[in-house]
């Protein structure tokens, strides 16, 4: 299961965060881990470059896209193969959204399209969809038709 997915600025303040199946009062230690995780790490690296922690029992893989940092948590199945092609697929997304790696205002000038892509890339914990041109399908704004 993917247990969250989380996207922070450089100085380590939270943009978005996905949790599933983790109990809230679990959620700030993770919050807080993980950006001091990216902290430590990720000062130099280069825009997608994945780096790989494991933390009680479960696989973290994270990267720096712009002046954005992405963490993805899984256990069981989302081993560090699996969560680095979930990023991969939500990294190519954001891309896709902000038009190039993003700087923080772009993101959040974007941030509503960006949790719809996210919605549609990960569901319930799962990863749902993978094919670019889909999720760009499932993420217009449109109001529903009837059938």
């Amino acid at each position: 299961m993917l247990l969250a997915v989380l996207f922070a600025n450089s100085e380590g303040n939270i943009l978005v965060e996905r949790f599933n199946g983790v109990p809230a009062e679990e959620r700030l230690h993770w919050r807080s881990f993980l950006v001091k995780l990216g902290a430590e790490n990720l000062k130099g690296a280069k825009n997608e470059e994945l780096l790989v922690a494991c933390h009680k029992s479960v696989y973290i893989v994270y990267t720096v896209l712009g002046d954005v940092s992405i963490y993805v948590v899984g256990k069981d199945e989302y081993d560090e193969l699996a969560l680095s092609e979930v990023i991969f697929v939500i990294t190519s997304a954001v891309k896709d959204v902000c038009g190039k790696p993003p700087t923080e205002r772009v993101f959040l000038d974007k941030y509503g399209k960006i949790c719809l892509c996210l919605d549609e890339i990960v569901w319930k914990g799962y990863l749902e969809n993978t094919d670019k041109e889909r999720i760009k399908r499932l993420i217009r704004l449109k109001p529903p038709v009837d059938f």
